[in-house]
């Protein structure tokens, strides 16, 4: 059920914690807050306070005492790195949840926005994926550690809501790319990690760029501004511990993707694709009638949220 309350809103002096500033979410969330007037914004690098550390995390949020958090820090990677690490993966992301959830509540937090991933929904989950989905079959097998961390964290967060009252509220984003992305060949998503493929190969005038999989899968694209902008707006008009979706409500299969990707960048050889590499989830695409009928929609279009991260990659990785 959908609950929306008249609870204090998020306001432009509060003292607001975003975990994980350096990273693609958590940048973007830093520039969408600074523009929307927000300046009292508290940030940590990992050598100031290691997240997975609980009396770190406590020490910070006695000290600061913020008023609001953004919990955006995360262990992230693609298939790869998944797969080949799913102790790291849980382990990590289980510490990082619970010190930071358990703290903001002990030091008063008036409200906490967790972000999760719609890796959480079943691997055969109806399409679009609605948020009832939720644990209603098995997970997709490759990303399995890192869907159960993010499970465990929106069931805190829940529970936090309903033995205490807190006010802290999950969103789940859709695929994510943009500025401050992952391009590392071997740890990435799939979209930075094909715009590197296809940058390199235009660079060193190959005629053929490989891509895992068949081509065949679907998957939902959202550039990184627009998930920020729908975390302020959840922010300020959201206060229910029931789950809501963020993506753009359209996906693309990976062979377009790839396509769309090597005239952006303009490189003009073929496609190979390795199908022996997993494909992993055959389509996920989000519902996200819940966050339109609240009234938020994306912005940015997926060819020129391309072209701008292209643009980003050219300045900065290379």
């Amino acid at each position: 059920m959908l609950i929306l309350t008249l609870s204090r809103p998020v306001e432009k002096p509060d003292k607001i914690f975003i975990a994980g500033h350096r990273g693609l979410v958590g940048s973007a969330l830093v520039r969408q807050l600074e523009q929307d007037g927000f300046a009292n914004l508290l940030t940590r690098d990992r050598a100031e306070m290691d997240l997975r550390d609980a009396g770190d995390v406590d020490r910070f949020f006695a000290q600061e005492k913020p008023a609001v958090v953004i919990l955006a820090a995360a262990k992230v990677g693609g298939i790869k790195a998944n797969s080949d690490l799913p102790v790291e993966f849980l382990l990590e992301n289980l510490q990082m949840q619970n010190n930071v959830v358990r703290a903001a509540h002990d030091s008063g937090v008036r409200k906490l926005l967790f972000l999760g991933s719609s890796c959480i929904y079943p691997k055969h989950a109806p399409q679009p994926i609605p948020e009832s989905a939720l644990l209603t079959g098995p997970l997709e097998p490759t990303n399995e550690a890192y869907a159960i961390a993010k499970i465990a964290g929106i069931k805190l967060c829940q529970a936090y809501s309903r033995e205490y009252g807190a006010n802290f509220i999950s969103a789940m984003p859709t695929n994510l790319y943009g500025p401050n992305d992952n391009f590392d060949l071997v740890s990435s998503h799939v979209l930075p990690a094909l715009l590197r493929k296809a940058h390199l190969a235009k660079q060193e005038g190959k005629r053929e760029l490989v891509v895992w999989g068949s081509g065949q899968p679907r998957r939902e694209f959202l550039h990184v501004d627009d998930l920020a902008a729908a975390c302020v707006f959840l922010l300020e008009k959201y206060d229910s511990p029931e789950i809501v979706n963020i993506g753009c409500g359209e996906d693309i299969s990976i062979r377009e993707l790839a396509e769309l990707i090597c005239d952006v960048v303009d490189f003009k050889g073929d496609l190979a694709w390795d199908t022996a590499k997993p494909d992993g989830t055959p389509r996920k695409l989000l519902d996200v009638s819940k966050i339109h009928a609240l009234g938020w929609r994306h912005r940015i279009g997926l060819r020129d949220g391309i072209a701008r991260t292209y643009q980003w990659f050219l300045e900065n990785e290379t």
